[in-house]
């Protein structure tokens, strides 16, 4: 695409998310941010024909708002050392209609540049992203954006150096997760294209699922996930390796079946992808890499247990079967870690309006 925005939306609450996340995605990319001319066209395809004009001025005062953020030491932005980023850890759709949606999005950015002293940035926000549906697509309408919940670094996970972050800059191979909104036969993302783009839509969605909280407190929710993105050669161990694992989060954390605990705490775990980069590729076989932010926790009065975020790569190995893409594994890689925000962290309580098994899912 030479616009660089993901488009074809089904007219269903699934599509309006994934058009409101994929867009979220793309304004907040190095790319889009950096560069004026392919910024309009991306707008003009995003927006609705209303609303184009506007956007298009929001859009380039985004960009000089966060011009000192890309150019790190240097007064001036280098493109090929920018690094924006933009994952969604949830979306919540607060009003659908076959004409208008309403999204709300919890997001987390990473900006800054790759040369110099100082470590890209994490930031959080809060984004409403207002839909039309138009041209027999979902088009923006409006979107607005303020402070969003703030997460702690966990404590273990140390800041990367500036060069660290080369891999997902603007002038790399990178690109910003995609998803489709388009719901198979099994109530879960897919089917999936025979492409490259297929594959990493493949593996996005498999690491937001294995986030989502009714992973760990929903066992017919898991197996089922785990049939509809595992390849069959490896779905038995899966399940029995993924069945442990979340009987031992449930018991650290003192879960009930509602994902809930004892003192009425509710469970918090998301995944957000910040990017992805394609390490080999065939019609039949696929191993993608991805940058992904993860939020653990409990929401409730025990601060001890607040949610904090963890910034992990993780290597997918994938395979075609089934008219689809399967995962064949999962493999965390090295962490690829920015500097935290100077915002102080929210309270547990918080973080209970994105938590919980039903509320907020995290995929389209």
């Amino acid at each position: 695409m030479e616009h660089r925005v993901p488009v074809g939306y089904p007219r269903s609450e699934a599509g309006a998310k994934a058009a409101a996340v994929n867009y979220t995605t793309v304004s907040g990319s190095a790319w889009y941010l950096t560069e004026k001319a392919p910024r309009h066209r991306a707008v003009s395809v995003m927006a609705s024909q209303p609303a184009a004009k506007a956007m298009e001025k929001h859009a380039d005062r985004a960009a000089e708002r966060f011009a000192g953020d890309l150019g790190g030491t240097s007064t001036k932005i280098r493109r090929k050392h920018a690094l924006a980023r933009t994952g969604v850890f949830s979306a919540r759709p607060l009003a659908v209609s076959a004409d208008e949606a309403t999204v709300r999005l919890w997001t987390t950015t990473v900006r800054g540049s790759t040369a110099g002293s100082e470590v890209p940035k994490a930031a959080y926000q809060s984004v409403t992203v207002r839909l039309v549906w138009e041209r027999n697509d979902w088009k923006l309408s409006g979107s607005s954006s303020g402070p969003g919940l703030v997460a702690p670094i966990d404590a273990r996970q140390a800041s990367n150096s500036p060069g660290d972050f080369d891999s997902y800059d603007v002038s790399a191979e990178a690109e910003d997760p995609a998803l489709s909104g388009v719901i198979g036969s099994t109530g879960f993302p897919g089917p999936y294209a025979r492409s490259v783009r297929g594959a990493h839509g493949a593996a996005v969605n498999a690491a937001v699922l294995y986030g989502d909280p009714r992973f760990f407190v929903d066992g017919d929710w898991r197996h089922r996930m785990l049939k509809a993105t595992a390849a069959p050669d490896v779905l038995e161990a899966v399940t029995s390796e993924t069945d442990t694992t979340a009987e031992l989060v449930a018991e650290n954390r003192g879960l009930g079946a509602d994902g809930r605990t004892g003192d009425g705490g509710v469970l918090v775990t998301r995944t957000a992808v910040l990017g992805t980069r394609s390490i080999s590729y065939s019609g039949q076989a696929a191993t993608v890499e991805l940058w992904t932010a993860s939020v653990g926790g409990v929401a409730g009065d025990d601060e001890s247990q607040r949610p904090q975020v963890a910034f992990l790569r993780m290597t997918v190995d994938l395979v075609r079967t089934a008219g689809t893409w399967k995962t064949t594994s999962v493999t965390p890689a090295d962490p690829l870690v920015p500097a935290p925000p100077n915002t102080e962290a929210a309270p547990a309580e918080r973080f209970a309006e994105v938590g919980g098994a039903g509320n907020a899912p995290s995929s389209a």
